[in-house]
Formats: structure tokens, C-alpha cells, sequence
């Protein structure tokens, strides 16, 4: 029981996976946390979410929250601010490190923006760790497929942070830190998903980039798994990557729209996107072994990676463009993520 009696910090907890770790923590399937911190710059975020959890005292989504009051805080800061993450890391037993500017094309606009977030607010934390907090056990740095073989300043700096916090295990003797690497995540904010609901709500048309574009799907619960994987079993320098399903994009739009009358528009490829998404390459392939419903990579690093085995249990890279998913799969998949949404929306 990872949890049990132990203070999570969870930078970046206003967002669409820092919401729901918080919730599944609050759960006590690994144990009840002593404290949950939800550190992020977004106040407004902030006092929504308090209100969200003031009044789940009653059974929300199966769940009962207990001693919620006393268990979840609430910290304003940045992470790019190194003060306000040492501040915020005092007593802290674990760090799953959510924060990140994860829109391809803003950061394609704005690199310098996503450099600080992505790269200098990973440095701060094992800063932080090594100069005041010493004490904490396990950080899990959240990272993208788009940090494998990367095209745009995004997965750049994912890529960056992936290294940042393999390179730490050097420097913070008592700390373990592992990755999580996954694709899109359905229903997120600023995912595919919410914007073809939107899109055929309105009658169409349905926006796609390429007819040939696939991406890797994944349900919220489903990274928070991965996530909740590499803290359990994760090693020291370790990337952990989950087995999931592939689809066409305009095969998801097909099954959004299902029988309505609704165009389909392209609209040409966006600056950094990529056609096909990749979250094991060839490169890291040798270096990847199983682990139950997960694909890990070992760190690169001699003296970190454990003997190595002869045969990679990977024939290939790990790529979207091998699609597992129909249309009717699709359909399957969604029906319970937008059937959730929409009794949200409707007890609203």
C-alpha cells in the first residue's frame, strides 16, 4: 500500500490527469495518504477543485471520499519558480510531477515557455530534493510519446525531462526517480475528443489534419494505471509504458458521428504534429522489456540498467501506425467515457 500514511505532492493537480490521480488517491486502493498537495500556478482551477471536494462527501462516481477535509491541500506556486518548489516539498514522501506545457502547437509559438516548464521546472524539483528534501522516496515524472524520436519542441522537452530525471538517480541517493511515457488521452482537456464533440454539435464539419493520421488512445483511468505501475514496481531510471490500442483519427471521427449527416473537413497537418506516434522506438527497442500490461525502457545509463535481455520482446518500434482499432471498437471504448461526461454535464 503505496499511499498509506504518506504526503503525495502532485505538481500541476489542477489538470485533466492531476484530477484524477488525486481522486483515485483519495480512494485508498493504495493505502490512505497522510496528505495530498496539489501545487499549481492557476488559482481560479484551484477553487473549483476545493469546491468539487467540500461537497463529495456523498457517493460520487462509486466513491466515497473520507477525511477528505483533512487530507487535501492546496498550494498556489509555480514550477518554474525553484523557491516555490522547495517550499512546497517540505515533509513530501512522493512527487508525481504533472505539471507541463503540453499543447504541440503553443509550444511550438512559445518555445522558451514550454523550456521553462518542461525542462527547468523538472531540474527544480531534483534541485530541490538534493539542496532541502532529501527525504522524499519516489518521483514520477509524467512524459508523452511525443518525447520518442521528437519532431516538435514538445516532446523536445519531454524527451529533456525524461533524461533530467534518469540522470538524478545519480545525484539523490535516497531517491528513486521513474517515468511514465503514453499517447492522447480521451476526454482530456485539449484532446481530440472534446473538440469533435463540440464540432458535430454544432452540425459539422468534423476538422482532421490527414486521412492517414493514428494516435494511441487511452482512457484517464488507464494513465493514472500506468502511473500507479511505476511507483509500485518501477526501478531506478525506468520508463514505463502501457499497452495500448491505436486508431485513425478519421475512423474516431466516423465513430463520433455515427449516422448524423455530418462532413468530414482536412485540413492539412499543423506545425510539429507528427503522422503517427511513437512511444518505444527502434533505438530503445533492445533496451525494453515486459512487465504484465507494460512495455518498459530501461535507462540508458551503464550504471543504472540492470543486465539487459538478448532478445527485445519488441519486433519493431512501438507505433500507432500498426492500428488495432475499428470503428466499432472505437464506439465501445468512448461509450462510457462520454456516458460519464454527459450525466456530468446534466447533474450540473
Amino acid at each position: 500500500m503505496i499511499f498509506e500514511g504518506k504526503h503525495i505532492l502532485v505538481t500541476g493537480g489542477t489538470g485533466s490527469l492531476g484530477r484524477t490521480i488525486v481522486g483515485r488517491m483519495l480512494t485508498g486502493e493504495l493505502g490512505q495518504p497522510r496528505a495530498i498537495t496539489v501545487f499549481s500556478r492557476d488559482e481560479a482551477k484551484q477553487h473549483h477543485m476545493r469546491l468539487d471536494y467540500l461537497h463529495a462527501g456523498r457517493a460520487t462516481d462509486d466513491v466515497i471520499y473520507h477525511r477528505v477535509n483533512e487530507t487535501l491541500r492546496f498550494r498556489i506556486g509555480d514550477i518554474r519558480d525553484y523557491d516555490s518548489v522547495a517550499l512546497a516539498m517540505r515533509g513530501v514522501d512522493i512527487v508525481i510531477n504533472a505539471a507541463a506545457l503540453k499543447q504541440v502547437p503553443t509550444c511550438e509559438h512559445f518555445p522558451y515557455q514550454a523550456v521553462q516548464t518542461n525542462i527547468v521546472g523538472a531540474q527544480n524539483v531534483v534541485r530541490a530534493i538534493r539542496e532541502t528534501a532529501p527525504q522524499v522516496e519516489v518521483v514520477i515524472g509524467i512524459s508523452t510519446d511525443k518525447a520518442c524520436k521528437p519532431i516538435n519542441v514538445m516532446g523536445m522537452t519531454k524527451a529533456i525531462m525524461e533524461r533530467i530525471f534518469i540522470e538524478a538517480n545519480m545525484q539523490c541517493d535516497r531517491t528513486r526517480f521513474t517515468m511514465v511515457r503514453y499517447g492522447n488521452v480521451i476526454a482530456s482537456r485539449g484532446s481530440v475528443v472534446p473538440l469533435f464533440a463540440e464540432q458535430i454539435s454544432n452540425g459539422g464539419p468534423v476538422t482532421i489534419t490527414l486521412k492517414e493520421m493514428t494516435r494511441f488512445l487511452l482512457s484517464l483511468d488507464r494513465a493514472v494505471d500506468t502511473v500507479f505501475a511505476a511507483l509500485q514496481l518501477g526501478r531506478a531510471g525506468e520508463t514505463f509504458v502501457p499497452k495500448v490500442e491505436a486508431a485513425r483519427m478519421v475512423d474516431l471521427a466516423k465513430a463520433m458521428i455515427g449516422e448524423q449527416d455530418i462532413p468530414i473537413v482536412f485540413t492539412g497537418i499543423r506545425p510539429g504534429e507528427k503522422v503517427h506516434e511513437i512511444m518505444v522506438s527502434e533505438e530503445e527497442r533492445a533496451r525494453t522489456v515486459e512487465r504484465g500490461d507494460y512495455y518498459v525502457i530501461e535507462p540508458m545509463l551503464d550504471n543504472l540498467h540492470p543486465m539487459l535481455p538478448e532478445k527485445s520482446c519488441l519486433d519493431d518500434e512501438y507505433s500507432s501506425a500498426k492500428v488495432t482499432l475499428s470503428i466499432e471498437d472505437i464506439q465501445q471504448l468512448l461509450e462510457p467515457i462520454l456516458r460519464k461526461k454527459a450525466a456530468v454535464r446534466f447533474m450540473a
